[in-house]
């Protein structure tokens, strides 16, 4: 396993979101980094809690959190274990009063909840050799049009926005 933060937010040259996970340590020679794609609902869950942003009502994350903290647990820990067929699977490792819990999880949930709590987030050596790429071939320059449009979404986001 490797540890890892959220390097990035970004839309891909497709106009999709993409969480990339970049090593805390440079865990090889060159470096990668593992792109996640994900929602954009997770995206912007993901980017609020990293930029520290606050929403006028919780976010489903948020309320994650907040039912963690009620309960007496935290989250120890997330794990992005395995990719197959390009899906993503992660695990989030809860300290509980009951005890320490793994539950299966989305990596793009497991990381917005992570984020919120501070929790490590790690990445299986595995995953690292099969899907990252090289940090000197992920364009992270944003397309500015694109960013702008994320950041005023950001700035009038509506609990409504993300009902079903």
């Amino acid at each position: 396993m490797v540890q890892v933060r959220v390097f990035a937010v970004a839309l891909d040259a497709g106009g999709h979101h993409v969480v990339l996970l970049k090593p805390l340590l440079e865990h090889s020679s060159p470096e990668r980094v593992v792109p996640i794609w994900v929602g954009a609902q997770e995206a912007t869950s993901i980017l609020v809690a990293t930029e520290g942003h606050q929403v006028p009502r919780p976010l489903s994350h948020d309320l994650m959190k907040t039912l963690l903290d009620t309960l007496d647990a935290r989250v120890e820990r997330v794990e992005v274990i395995r990719v197959e067929e390009g899906t993503f699977f992660a695990e989030i490792t809860l300290l509980t009063p009951a005890g320490r819990r793994t539950i299966d999880a989305r990596p793009s949930d497991s990381i917005a909840l992570a984020v919120r709590a501070g929790a490590e987030i790690w990445v299986a050596d595995a995953v690292l050799r099969e899907v990252g790429i090289l940090a000197d071939f992920a364009d992270l320059r944003p397309d500015e049009a694109k960013l702008d449009e994320f950041k005023e979404f950001l700035e009038d986001v509506d609990p409504e926005d993300f009902t079903g």
